[in-house]
């Protein structure tokens, strides 16, 4: 097997915007995408704050994985990426200023259906420059108790993921293996929305937090009943949600990266953690 493999860069070909609600802040917020030149990255811009500081979308500026994966450095954040950057990596989009005028990405849905229709919207600009995907050249693994998770040698970029919550009838144990790419991304992963046991919810609530939680952003779990708006997009949404959020924080590596992700109960935590071993072995293949 290669060690790398070549494609060309993108873009988007104009500029877009979104406004909407925070799901943990509840704070209202608007996000504009900017088309970026070859070399520039994933970056976060945040306008609202003196300088404009910029805040790229990279391992070393992850600052938080506490129901939400956070980037940003000294007292300099951005909240809630995972779902933004899950699409912008299915869609293959390498270099773009993000605009935002606020402390968290707006949740949408709580899907990726919201950044989706934005990139199409706004278009996918082919870049005269190319990208190096890193192949998965021997087992990575991460284990944390009952998680587990471990990056194989593979041919294309594939997530299988098993979820696991005995405690919970309407849950249960849901397992899917999809392939990374824009059409599986669009019509297996994108819609299926951020969830929660009732239990958690209402603790959050009570502490104040997950202000812009409501059915419209999320799915509510309560014994064997499934509180949502508008039914479940799928009968297994929650395992499809969870390999959502996977992709995203593992977007985090910074390296395009080729390889078949196999996960066992992860969350955001165990997710970054392991986007640092993937890391690591990437900077140990480019010498």
């Amino acid at each position: 097997m290669n060690k790398t493999i070549k494609r060309k860069a993108h873009t988007l070909v104009n500029s877009i915007s979104y406004s909407g609600i925070g799901l943990h802040t509840g704070a209202d917020v608007t996000i504009t995408f900017f088309p970026a030149p070859l070399k520039t990255g994933i970056i976060f811009k945040r306008i609202d704050l003196p300088g404009k500081p910029l805040i790229p979308a990279t391992i070393e500026y992850i600052q938080g994985t506490s129901r939400s994966t956070n980037v940003g450095y000294d007292d300099i954040y951005i909240h809630t990426v995972e779902h933004m950057l899950a699409a912008l990596k299915a869609y293959q989009i390498d270099n773009l200023i993000i605009e935002i005028n606020g402390i968290e990405i707006p949740v949408g849905n709580g899907s990726s259906d919201v950044f989706i229709d934005l990139i199409e919207k706004a278009g996918v600009l082919e870049q005269d420059g190319d990208i190096t995907s890193y192949f998965i050249r021997e087992p990575i693994y991460h284990t944390d108790g009952e998680i587990h998770l471990v990056a194989l040698p593979s041919d294309e970029y594939k997530v299988s993921y098993t979820l696991h919550y005995p405690e919970s009838k309407a849950i249960g144990s849901q397992y899917i293996e999809v392939d990374v790419d824009i059409d599986t991304f669009k019509a297996e992963i994108a819609s299926c929305r951020t969830f929660a046991k009732y239990e958690e919810v209402s603790y959050l609530m009570d502490q104040g937090l997950i202000k812009g939680g409501s059915l419209d952003n999320a799915v509510i779990v309560k014994d064997d009943v499934v509180l949502s708006k508008e039914g479940l997009k799928f009968p297994d949404e929650m395992v499809r949600h969870k390999v959502l959020d996977l992709i995203g924080d593992l977007s985090l590596v910074g390296y395009n990266f080729i390889g078949h992700i196999i996960a066992i109960k992860s969350g955001h935590t165990s997710n970054v953690a392991f986007a640092k071993k993937i890391f690591n072995h990437i900077v140990e293949i480019k010498g």
